[in-house]
């Protein structure tokens, strides 16, 4: 088994090019290695092993539930593990979090025969990182993207008149926030699926942070925009929490304006404003990227036998 250390450069390794310019490799390294920690430990703690399988309910013995270093072709390993869609028991899949070398599509065939080791939880599909562009994978089915760049590159965009944030001092839009949401689900029906609102609790995380804004745009509350500081990818980021634009300021452009406010309002420069948004939200990705936001990755599925 590899050291969290180990695991960390190998998945500081796979990562986009662009990336590794925007922070000190060291201490990127540092955040990696803090994360892979509990990849080490859901791969040899029975006593964890067995909570989860309490939890869960989903059939199997604890030690199903341990992650699994396992080799995938001679010169790729892979760190697997059993997951479940928003903990629903009903939609297992596999989770590759870690690999030794960049996937490439050689290694679906091999990557899918690995995953039989979770073969008790019967998962339909599995999931792996690839920092290659879309365009890679087209054949496959996306799950989310992270879109990011430094926030001191961010905040020189232009900005609509009459568009601005204002810091959050109570969450009581958020009743506003989920009719906005009910709108759109009713005219897309696919986008409860790549999207949605953050609970009342998360939202007020956010507002006790300092980091959730109020949109207003022409005089009127307009959505919010807000970030929580954690570490993405081994980077110091600000991660995108909720970028929502209510019915009447929709369709107007305003989406990319909203990456370049939040830039405007976060302390640090140096940190990075980071996020994920589903493969298949066309619109949301168009107005991360025209923002300055570089599409620097994602997870794909592969169906499993």
């Amino acid at each position: 088994m590899p050291t969290a250390a180990e695991l960390a450069a190998f998945t500081l390794e796979v990562q986009h090019p662009t990336t590794h310019g925007w922070m000190d490799r060291a201490a990127r390294l540092g955040n990696l290695t803090e994360e892979h920690e509990f990849d080490l430990q859901l791969a040899t703690d029975l006593d964890l092993a067995a909570q989860r399988a309490k939890f869960l309910n989903a059939g199997p013995a604890a030690p199903a539930y341990l992650n699994a270093w396992t080799p995938v072709t001679p010169d790729l390993h892979a760190m697997l593990s059993i997951r479940f869609e928003g903990l629903d028991v009903t939609k297992p899949f596999v989770d590759v979090s870690v690999t030794s070398r960049p996937v490439t599509r050689a290694d679906l065939p091999a990557l899918a025969d690995a995953a039989r080791v979770y073969a008790a939880f019967r998962p339909p599909r599995l999931r792996f990182w690839s920092a290659a562009p879309m365009g890679d994978w087209a054949d496959l089915d996306p799950d989310r993207r992270v879109l990011a760049a430094p926030v001191e590159d961010l905040r020189g965009h232009p900005v609509p008149d009459r568009l601005t944030l204002v810091p959050t001092t109570t969450i009581a839009r958020h009743a506003d926030a989920q009719a906005a949401y009910d709108a759109v689900a009713a005219a897309h029906p696919h986008h409860p699926h790549e999207a949605r609102l953050l609970s009342a609790e998360d939202l007020q995380e956010c507002n006790d942070a300092g980091t959730m804004f109020d949109v207003h745009w022409r005089g009127a509350w307009a959505g919010y925009a807000g970030t929580l500081a954690y570490p993405q990818l081994g980077l110091d980021a600000q991660v995108v929490q909720e970028l929502l634009l209510a019915p009447h300021a929709r369709g107007h452009g305003l989406g990319a304006a909203l990456s370049t406010l939040l830039a405007r309002h976060l302390p640090d420069p140096s940190q990075v404003l980071s996020g994920t948004i589903h493969g298949r939200n066309r619109g949301a990705l168009h107005a991360a990227t025209r923002a300055g936001r570089h599409d620097v990755g994602g997870w794909w599925w592969v169906p499993l036998p």
